[in-house]
C-alpha cells in the first residue's frame, strides 16, 4: 500500500512530463519556444543551457503537473501529501504547480553541466560515462519533487524511496516511450 500510495503521489509529475513531452512536438509550441538563457554563451563559448531548456517547455510543465495533481486529488486516490493539507482545488493546483516547478528546477544543473562538457542539447554522452549519466538524468527533477513531497508531507524517511521509485519509473516511461517512438533517445 505504500508504494502505491508514493506512486499516486508522483503521478501528476509523471502524466505532466508526458503531456509535456507531447506539447512540445507542437506546432504552437514550436513557434513560442525561447531558451531559458536566451543563447547566453559562457567564457568558454559553450551555452548556459541550450535550445531545449525553454521558458515554454518549463512553465508548460507546471500548468499540467498542476492539472494532473488537481484530476488526482478530484478522484480522491491517496496521496501522501494529503496527510497534512486538505484536498482542496487550491492546494492540489498549487501543490502541482510546486510539483512542476521544482521537476524543471533540479533539471537544469544537469543541462549546464552538460553544456560543459560539451554534449549538445537533447543528446547523450557516448563514452564510458554513459551510465553515470543515465542515473543523474533519471534522478535530477526526480530529486526535487521528493523534496517537495517530504516537505508537504513531512514523511523524509520516504525521500530516498521516492527517489528510487521515481527515478525507476522515469527510465521505464522513457524506455515505454523510446519503443513508440515517442523520444528520440534516452
Amino acid at each position: 500500500m505504500v508504494v502505491l500510495k508514493m506512486f499516486v503521489t508522483i503521478m501528476p509529475v509523471i502524466l505532466g512530463g508526458i503531456a509535456n513531452m507531447l506539447f512540445c512536438k507542437s506546432a504552437f509550441y514550436k513557434s513560442h519556444r525561447k531558451p531559458l538563457d536566451s543563447g547566453l554563451c559562457l567564457k568558454d563559448g559553450k551555452r548556459l543551457l541550450g535550445d531545449n531548456k525553454t521558458i515554454t517547455g518549463f512553465l508548460s510543465m507546471i500548468v499540467f503537473c498542476s492539472l494532473f495533481q488537481v484530476l488526482i486529488g478530484a478522484a480522491g486516490l491517496p496521496n501522501d501529501i494529503y496527510t497534512k493539507y486538505e484536498n482542496t482545488v487550491l492546494f492540489n493546483f498549487c501543490a502541482g504547480a510546486l510539483l512542476g516547478f521544482m521537476y524543471m528546477l533540479f533539471e537544469l544543473p544537469n543541462s549546464f553541466l552538460k553544456r560543459r562538457l560539451g554534449i549538445e542539447a537533447g543528446k547523450t554522452i557516448k563514452s564510458d560515462m554513459r551510465a553515470v549519466f543515465l542515473i543523474i538524468d533519471r534522478i535530477d527533477s526526480v530529486t526535487g519533487i521528493a523534496l517537495v513531497i517530504c516537505i508537504l508531507s513531512d514523511k523524509w524517511h520516504l525521500f530516498l524511496p521516492y527517489i528510487l521509485l521515481g527515478g525507476l519509473t522515469h527510465l521505464f516511461v522513457n524506455l515505454t516511450l523510446l519503443k513508440l517512438k515517442v523520444r528520440r533517445n534516452l
